[in-house]
């Protein structure tokens, strides 16, 4: 199936990822020469701004931080019919886009989520990481009556028209989980399992910090709505 890469938009917000946002930039470009790379830099240090734009990505900076704020930032300015989300540290296998695009596109799907467990090992996706992935899974099903095999998952392909029909997404970690619930709610949902890779890069995620955050955030979105 012929996809019009220029109805495609890239949004990958980063903070110092010097040494894997080009090679992931340049994944994209392997099969999307046309396509729109927005970046969202949350007030990097090193040099992930530079590279990005010398790669051909536009960059947006967002001095506030925070990993559901840089989308919020950037997804509103994609130009795209179709949106990918991902992050910039190179975990997230770029190969994978142009066949989920495909299948969205087919099967008249809304959103696909990439799906980490499946495929897990030991080394690409610890045993805690595991554990707290599955109770935020259970409580999601019990708050919101959504079954998720992975929704901590920071993939993501979706059309652009179904984001704008989503509320209360929030400004941290919490917006990957409150995205998946908007999906469910206001379209067509599924979960592909993807290969997670080995991260190389020090970690920006606080596991139990963000782990109790999240976990907190689904109990406040309940009650709110």
């Amino acid at each position: 199936m012929m996809i019009d890469d220029s109805r495609v938009s890239f949004v990958i917000p980063t903070i110092n990822e010097e040494g894997t946002i080009g090679s992931v930039i340049d994944g994209i470009r392997s099969d999307f020469r046309n396509s729109e790379i927005i970046v969202v830099d949350t007030n990097s240090t090193d040099r992930t701004r530079e590279i990005a734009r010398s790669k051909g990505a536009r960059v947006i900076e967002e001095p506030r931080r925070g990993y559901g704020r840089a989308y919020q930032t950037g997804i509103p300015a994609a130009s795209g019919d179709i949106i990918v989300c991902m992050d910039g540290d190179g975990t997230y296998p770029t190969d994978v886009v142009k066949p989920l695009i495909e299948l969205l596109l087919v099967d008249r799907v809304d959103f696909i989520s990439c799906d980490r467990i499946t495929f897990r090992t030991s080394t690409n996706y610890t045993t805690l990481h595991y554990v707290g992935n599955m109770v935020l899974n259970l409580t999601i099903r019990i708050l919101f009556k959504v079954r998720m095999v992975d929704s901590q998952s920071g993939m993501w392909i979706f059309r652009s028209e179904i984001y704008r029909k989503m509320k209360n997404l929030g400004n941290g970690m919490s917006f990957s989980q409150n995205i998946k619930i908007e999906a469910v709610r206001h379209g067509v949902f599924m979960e592909i399992p993807i290969r997670y890779g080995v991260r190389i890069t020090k970690p920006k995620l606080k596991t139990w910090h963000d782990g109790f955050h999240n976990l907190f955030a689904l109990f406040v979105k309940r009650v709110s709505e």
